[in-house]
């Protein structure tokens, strides 16, 4: 599917309906190149589980959790990394099968450690006001 949004706000609107559809155990790789739109999706979908979380993008931190009344959001950003080995040193498995909820910035930069339900969410630059988002899953929770 195909999203053209033309601001923040639409942005994080549609990290939001995301997050209303989002169970336990999901994974979301984001993809784009930097000021797409990435973090601003992250920031619609936290808000929308618990508009007392602040998020911050985890670029120098590698992760960041975010409790939730529904779920632990996992937030990563990849972009830093040099090696998939990286990961074994915060224990990314444990994330994926967790009880949470992984967003992964630049998730596919190491696909060889992404599960096969990982749904990918690309973000591109269409202008100043303009981002396209494409994803393959189904908004309305009824099927994948």
């Amino acid at each position: 599917m195909l999203l053209i949004t033309t601001s923040v706000g639409a942005t994080r609107a549609f990290g939001a309906k995301v997050a209303s559809i989002a169970r336990p155990g999901e994974l979301y790789a984001l993809e784009g190149e930097l000021g797409t739109g990435k973090t601003e999706f992250v920031r619609g979908f936290v808000n929308e589980i618990d508009a007392a979380v602040v998020v911050r993008s985890p670029s120098f931190s590698i992760v960041n959790i975010y409790d939730t009344a529904r779920f632990p959001v996992y937030h990563f950003d990849f972009y830093r990394l040099h090696d998939a080995s990286e990961l074994d040193e915060i224990g990314f498995d444990e994330y994926l099968t967790g009880d949470g909820v992984c967003l992964i910035e630049w998730g596919t930069i190491f696909p060889s450690v992404l599960p096969p339900h990982t749904r990918p969410i690309i973000f591109r630059d269409r202008g100043p006001h303009e981002r396209e988002i494409r994803f393959n899953f189904d908004l309305t929770g009824t099927g994948s």
